[in-house]
């Protein structure tokens, strides 16, 4: 009986998914994933022989990822963020790219500050922005909420997997935290801004595997941003903190003035991705 070569299943797979309109490149994530190779290892393997077992399996992958749309990376359960593996499941939103620009901007906003940094992420998810922040700076003081504990579950697990040193805390946006009497240094949320008229745009990958909770607003997607610039308003603040967020491509103006309105002497920036598109806002000057 000929053995099947791993390039054989990668060139079945990939047609197959080309034919069911999804990414090619999703066959050779999955045959990685199902064969433990590294990116080094996975060129010098192609004509490699694949057991029956795995094959079986990789094509059970690849026919589920097709037919239903099911996240690659629910399927193999991590996605990487800033150089780093982090789980994710159907608990938590599945990590972006232009959500390390996020991070980088507020990396180049603390500089080389020396002094220990305060940092809260709002709406922490998978955690990968608090736990990416902690890591970054070592001697930060991290905290992350989130309203989901099956979410927050999913990020403790990932932070004691990286070794990251992030209070996790239950309660909508700042809520767990409207007690604290010390100032943050940054304040930083990717909060869910879709607005729920805009779902049918949606991938099927992301509108039926993505928690509602992590993508949809109301007001046209601004609500979440409009509550958390309320709670700050409550908050103590000192004129170096930093109001960091995500947003839609349409949403900067608005964001803006909302931020302006609340906070007259606001400094606020909008950043653009690596697209081109508005994606960050930076805000500081709140006090």
């Amino acid at each position: 009986m000929t053995e099947t070569k791993i390039y054989e299943v990668l060139n079945w797979a990939s047609l197959f998914l080309e034919k069911a309109n999804r990414e090619p490149k999703v066959a050779e994530i999955l045959i990685q994933h199902h064969l433990g190779l590294s990116k080094q290892e996975w060129l010098l393997s192609l004509r490699n022989p694949i057991s029956e077992e795995k094959h079986m399996q990789i094509k059970a992958d690849i026919k589920k990822h097709a037919e239903t749309g099911i996240p690659v990376q629910h399927l193999t359960g991590y996605e990487a963020f800033y150089g780093r593996s982090f789980e994710v499941n159907k608990n938590v939103l599945i990590p972006r790219p232009e959500t390390e620009e996020l991070v980088l901007a507020i990396k180049e906003y603390i500089g080389s500050e020396t002094d220990p940094v305060r940092i809260v992420d709002i709406g922490t998810g998978s955690g990968i922005i608090a736990i990416t922040l902690a890591l970054e700076f070592g001697t930060a003081e991290v905290f992350a909420t989130d309203i989901s504990s099956e979410a927050l579950q999913v990020a403790k697990r990932n932070a004691d997997q990286l070794k990251a040193d992030v209070s996790f805390m239950k309660g909508d946006f700042l809520s767990p935290l409207m007690n604290e009497t010390i100032p943050f240094d940054v304040i930083v949320s990717n909060p869910p801004y879709i607005a729920k008229s805009e779902a049918v745009e949606l991938s099927d990958t992301v509108r039926n595997f993505d928690p509602e909770l992590a993508l949809f607003a109301e007001e046209d997607g601004l609500a979440a941003y409009y509550m958390i610039m309320a709670q700050v308003k409550e908050m103590p603040l000192k004129q170096g903190t930093l109001l960091a967020f995500e947003i839609g491509h349409t949403q900067g103006k608005r964001v803006k003035e909302r931020i302006q309105h609340i906070f007259p002497d606001s400094h606020v920036e909008i950043k653009k991705d690596i697209n081109g598109k508005d994606r960050i806002i930076l805000a500081s000057h709140l006090s």
